[in-house]
Protein backbone atom coordinates (compact mmCIF):
# COMPACT_ATOMS: atom_id res chain seq x y z
CA UNK A 1 0.00 0.00 0.00
CA UNK A 2 1.33 3.61 -0.67
CA UNK A 3 2.17 5.90 1.61
CA UNK A 4 -0.77 8.20 0.27
CA UNK A 5 -3.25 5.49 0.66
CA UNK A 6 -1.89 5.09 3.73
CA UNK A 7 -2.06 8.91 5.33
CA UNK A 8 -5.95 8.71 3.35
CA UNK A 9 -6.92 5.46 5.45
CA UNK A 10 -5.50 6.88 8.83
CA UNK A 11 -7.43 10.51 7.99
CA UNK A 12 -10.85 8.58 6.95
CA UNK A 13 -10.42 7.20 10.89
CA UNK A 14 -9.53 9.97 12.29
CA UNK A 15 -12.47 11.93 10.93
CA UNK A 16 -14.71 8.97 11.87
CA UNK A 17 -13.97 9.32 15.24
CA UNK A 18 -13.87 12.97 16.14
CA UNK A 19 -17.56 13.00 14.28
CA UNK A 20 -18.67 9.96 16.32
CA UNK A 21 -17.11 11.79 19.88
CA UNK A 22 -18.54 15.41 18.74
CA UNK A 23 -22.45 13.89 18.01
CA UNK A 24 -22.37 11.58 20.81
CA UNK A 25 -22.74 14.38 23.51
CA UNK A 26 -25.21 16.51 20.67
CA UNK A 27 -27.49 13.94 20.88
CA UNK A 28 -27.76 13.20 25.02
CA UNK A 29 -28.61 16.81 24.78
CA UNK A 30 -31.70 16.25 22.74
CA UNK A 31 -33.36 14.03 25.30
CA UNK A 32 -34.83 14.32 28.41
CA UNK A 33 -35.90 12.33 31.26
CA UNK A 34 -40.11 11.52 31.24
CA UNK A 35 -41.26 10.16 34.07
CA UNK A 36 -44.38 7.94 34.48
CA UNK A 37 -44.42 7.05 30.75
CA UNK A 38 -42.31 3.61 30.53
CA UNK A 39 -43.72 -0.16 30.32
CA UNK A 40 -43.25 -2.53 33.12
CA UNK A 41 -39.45 -3.57 33.01
CA UNK A 42 -38.77 -1.11 30.27
CA UNK A 43 -37.74 2.10 31.89
CA UNK A 44 -34.19 3.70 32.38
CA UNK A 45 -32.22 4.04 35.58
CA UNK A 46 -33.23 4.78 39.04
CA UNK A 47 -37.19 4.55 38.66
CA UNK A 48 -37.47 5.23 42.71
CA UNK A 49 -38.09 3.54 45.79
CA UNK A 50 -38.22 -0.26 45.85
CA UNK A 51 -36.39 -0.59 42.30
CA UNK A 52 -32.76 0.07 41.77
CA UNK A 53 -31.96 0.39 38.00
CA UNK A 54 -33.08 0.06 34.43
CA UNK A 55 -35.48 -2.64 33.85
CA UNK A 56 -36.89 -2.47 37.65
CA UNK A 57 -40.18 -0.57 37.21
CA UNK A 58 -42.76 -3.07 37.90
CA UNK A 59 -45.98 -1.36 37.20
CA UNK A 60 -47.21 -0.07 33.31
CA UNK A 61 -46.67 4.13 33.58
CA UNK A 62 -45.03 3.94 37.37
CA UNK A 63 -45.09 7.36 38.32
CA UNK A 64 -41.53 7.43 39.57
CA UNK A 65 -39.79 5.11 36.58
CA UNK A 66 -38.18 7.08 34.05
CA UNK A 67 -37.47 7.04 30.21
CA UNK A 68 -35.16 9.12 28.10
CA UNK A 69 -37.83 10.71 25.57
CA UNK A 70 -36.93 13.13 22.66
CA UNK A 71 -36.82 17.02 24.18
CA UNK A 72 -39.93 18.16 24.09
CA UNK A 73 -42.21 15.11 23.55
CA UNK A 74 -42.29 14.09 26.89
CA UNK A 75 -46.03 16.05 28.20
CA UNK A 76 -47.08 15.54 25.40
CA UNK A 77 -47.12 11.55 24.86
CA UNK A 78 -50.96 10.07 24.77
CA UNK A 79 -51.10 7.36 27.04
CA UNK A 80 -53.56 5.32 28.14
CA UNK A 81 -56.42 6.49 30.47
CA UNK A 82 -55.17 10.03 29.94
CA UNK A 83 -52.08 9.58 31.70
CA UNK A 84 -49.48 12.02 30.95
CA UNK A 85 -45.80 11.96 31.15
CA UNK A 86 -43.90 15.08 33.49
CA UNK A 87 -40.61 16.32 33.35
CA UNK A 88 -40.51 14.96 37.68
CA UNK A 89 -41.75 11.90 39.75
CA UNK A 90 -44.68 11.35 39.90
CA UNK A 91 -47.27 9.83 42.63
CA UNK A 92 -49.35 7.78 40.81
CA UNK A 93 -49.46 3.79 39.42
CA UNK A 94 -46.82 3.24 42.28
CA UNK A 95 -46.14 -0.35 42.51
CA UNK A 96 -48.23 -1.78 45.67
Amino acid sequence: MSNHVKTLAVAGALAAALTAHISGPAQAQEMEKCFGVSLAGQNDCAAGPGTTCAGTASVDYQGNAWKLVPAGTCTTMELPDGRMGALEALDRDLPA
